[in-house]
Protein backbone atom coordinates (compact mmCIF):
# COMPACT_ATOMS: atom_id res chain seq x y z
CA UNK A 1 0.00 0.00 0.00
CA UNK A 2 1.08 3.31 -0.55
CA UNK A 3 0.48 6.79 0.91
CA UNK A 4 -2.16 7.77 -1.91
CA UNK A 5 -4.16 4.29 -1.58
CA UNK A 6 -4.14 4.58 2.14
CA UNK A 7 -5.64 8.50 2.09
CA UNK A 8 -7.70 6.98 -0.23
CA UNK A 9 -9.07 4.45 2.23
CA UNK A 10 -8.69 6.54 5.19
CA UNK A 11 -10.72 9.61 3.68
CA UNK A 12 -14.12 9.04 3.80
CA UNK A 13 -13.86 7.67 7.62
CA UNK A 14 -11.96 10.71 8.49
CA UNK A 15 -14.39 12.80 6.83
CA UNK A 16 -17.81 10.86 8.50
CA UNK A 17 -15.93 10.85 11.89
CA UNK A 18 -15.51 14.78 11.33
CA UNK A 19 -19.11 15.33 10.70
CA UNK A 20 -20.62 12.60 13.03
CA UNK A 21 -17.72 12.22 15.89
CA UNK A 22 -20.26 9.58 17.83
CA UNK A 23 -19.48 7.41 14.54
CA UNK A 24 -15.58 7.59 15.73
CA UNK A 25 -16.34 5.81 19.43
CA UNK A 26 -16.22 2.40 19.14
CA UNK A 27 -16.26 -0.17 21.64
CA UNK A 28 -13.63 -3.07 21.07
CA UNK A 29 -14.37 -6.37 22.99
CA UNK A 30 -12.40 -9.67 24.02
CA UNK A 31 -13.99 -12.29 26.06
CA UNK A 32 -12.63 -15.60 27.64
CA UNK A 33 -13.67 -18.67 29.06
CA UNK A 34 -12.37 -20.17 32.23
CA UNK A 35 -10.40 -23.38 31.43
CA UNK A 36 -9.09 -26.18 33.00
CA UNK A 37 -6.73 -26.59 35.30
CA UNK A 38 -5.45 -22.42 36.36
CA UNK A 39 -6.38 -21.49 32.72
CA UNK A 40 -8.25 -18.90 30.89
CA UNK A 41 -9.45 -19.16 26.91
CA UNK A 42 -8.95 -16.14 24.96
CA UNK A 43 -10.88 -15.85 21.66
CA UNK A 44 -8.42 -13.55 19.46
CA UNK A 45 -11.02 -13.41 16.53
CA UNK A 46 -8.25 -15.17 14.66
CA UNK A 47 -6.98 -18.24 16.91
CA UNK A 48 -7.96 -19.22 20.00
CA UNK A 49 -5.38 -18.55 22.61
CA UNK A 50 -4.87 -20.61 26.08
CA UNK A 51 -3.69 -18.17 29.00
CA UNK A 52 -2.17 -19.57 31.99
CA UNK A 53 0.26 -18.88 34.65
CA UNK A 54 3.95 -17.92 34.25
CA UNK A 55 6.75 -20.48 34.96
CA UNK A 56 7.65 -17.76 37.50
CA UNK A 57 4.25 -18.54 39.63
CA UNK A 58 4.05 -21.95 38.93
CA UNK A 59 3.16 -22.22 35.31
CA UNK A 60 4.85 -24.75 33.03
CA UNK A 61 5.35 -22.77 30.37
CA UNK A 62 2.94 -24.38 27.91
CA UNK A 63 0.15 -21.42 27.70
CA UNK A 64 0.82 -17.95 26.62
CA UNK A 65 1.25 -15.75 29.76
CA UNK A 66 -1.11 -12.75 29.96
CA UNK A 67 2.03 -10.21 30.37
CA UNK A 68 3.75 -11.64 27.29
CA UNK A 69 0.35 -11.06 25.30
CA UNK A 70 0.44 -7.23 27.08
CA UNK A 71 3.74 -7.52 25.42
CA UNK A 72 3.24 -8.58 21.64
CA UNK A 73 -0.31 -6.29 21.78
CA UNK A 74 2.07 -3.12 22.23
CA UNK A 75 4.87 -4.63 19.32
CA UNK A 76 1.92 -5.36 17.05
CA UNK A 77 0.40 -2.19 17.49
CA UNK A 78 3.16 0.19 17.43
CA UNK A 79 4.40 -2.04 14.45
CA UNK A 80 1.28 -1.51 12.59
CA UNK A 81 0.82 2.41 13.73
CA UNK A 82 4.92 3.07 12.61
CA UNK A 83 4.13 1.26 9.24
CA UNK A 84 0.96 3.67 8.52
CA UNK A 85 2.98 6.52 9.49
CA UNK A 86 5.52 5.74 7.21
CA UNK A 87 3.23 5.19 4.45
CA UNK A 88 1.20 8.10 5.22
CA UNK A 89 4.39 10.15 4.55
CA UNK A 90 6.17 8.67 2.09
CA UNK A 91 8.85 6.61 3.94
CA UNK A 92 9.72 2.89 2.37
CA UNK A 93 10.42 0.89 5.22
CA UNK A 94 12.31 -1.85 3.76
CA UNK A 95 12.79 -4.55 6.84
CA UNK A 96 11.83 -3.68 10.29
CA UNK A 97 11.70 -5.52 14.13
CA UNK A 98 9.77 -4.28 17.04
CA UNK A 99 10.76 -5.67 19.96
CA UNK A 100 9.08 -4.62 24.04
CA UNK A 101 11.04 -5.83 27.25
CA UNK A 102 9.27 -5.55 30.21
CA UNK A 103 10.60 -5.55 34.14
CA UNK A 104 8.09 -7.59 36.75
CA UNK A 105 8.52 -8.67 40.38
CA UNK A 106 7.14 -11.59 40.39
CA UNK A 107 7.20 -11.68 44.59
CA UNK A 108 4.05 -8.67 44.16
CA UNK A 109 2.48 -11.11 42.07
CA UNK A 110 2.81 -13.98 44.40
CA UNK A 111 1.73 -11.71 47.47
CA UNK A 112 5.32 -12.77 49.09
CA UNK A 113 5.80 -9.03 49.90
CA UNK A 114 3.84 -5.94 50.26
CA UNK A 115 6.12 -3.85 48.93
CA UNK A 116 6.67 -5.69 45.61
CA UNK A 117 4.96 -4.20 43.03
CA UNK A 118 1.82 -6.34 40.81
CA UNK A 119 2.23 -5.41 37.25
CA UNK A 120 5.38 -4.04 35.03
CA UNK A 121 7.70 -2.28 36.81
CA UNK A 122 9.13 -0.77 33.76
CA UNK A 123 8.74 -1.42 29.88
CA UNK A 124 11.03 -0.64 26.98
CA UNK A 125 10.32 -0.48 23.25
CA UNK A 126 12.56 -0.98 20.25
CA UNK A 127 12.25 -0.38 16.75
CA UNK A 128 15.28 -1.49 13.92
CA UNK A 129 14.55 -1.06 10.79
CA UNK A 130 16.31 0.12 7.36
CA UNK A 131 14.32 2.36 5.52
CA UNK A 132 14.81 5.77 2.66
CA UNK A 133 13.96 8.08 5.92
CA UNK A 134 16.30 10.71 6.85
CA UNK A 135 17.48 11.77 10.70
CA UNK A 136 14.79 13.98 10.56
CA UNK A 137 12.08 11.81 9.29
CA UNK A 138 13.09 8.83 11.23
CA UNK A 139 12.40 11.42 14.38
CA UNK A 140 9.00 12.64 13.14
CA UNK A 141 8.02 8.82 12.53
CA UNK A 142 8.94 7.96 16.45
CA UNK A 143 7.15 11.03 17.57
CA UNK A 144 4.25 10.04 15.52
CA UNK A 145 4.85 6.54 16.23
CA UNK A 146 4.24 7.12 19.65
CA UNK A 147 1.15 9.89 19.31
CA UNK A 148 -0.84 7.20 17.69
CA UNK A 149 0.05 3.96 19.06
CA UNK A 150 -3.86 2.90 20.88
CA UNK A 151 -1.42 0.30 23.28
CA UNK A 152 1.44 2.81 23.96
CA UNK A 153 -1.13 5.83 24.59
CA UNK A 154 -2.54 3.60 27.16
CA UNK A 155 0.44 2.18 29.24
CA UNK A 156 1.58 5.57 28.90
CA UNK A 157 -1.06 7.25 29.65
CA UNK A 158 -3.16 4.96 31.70
CA UNK A 159 -6.60 4.67 31.81
CA UNK A 160 -9.82 3.82 34.45
CA UNK A 161 -10.89 -0.12 34.27
CA UNK A 162 -13.93 -1.06 36.36
CA UNK A 163 -14.67 -4.20 37.25
CA UNK A 164 -17.91 -5.99 37.55
CA UNK A 165 -18.37 -9.71 39.34
CA UNK A 166 -21.96 -11.37 38.25
CA UNK A 167 -21.29 -15.06 40.15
Amino acid sequence: MNSIELKRLQAPLKESYQQNPEKAYITLKAEGKIGEGISCKVNTGKALVEAGLHPATGGNGMLACSGDMLLEALVACAGVTLSAVATAVGVEIRDGNIRAEGDLDFRGTLGVSKEAPVGFKAIRLYFTFTSNATGEQVNSLAKLTERYCVVYQTLTKGVAVQTFYDA
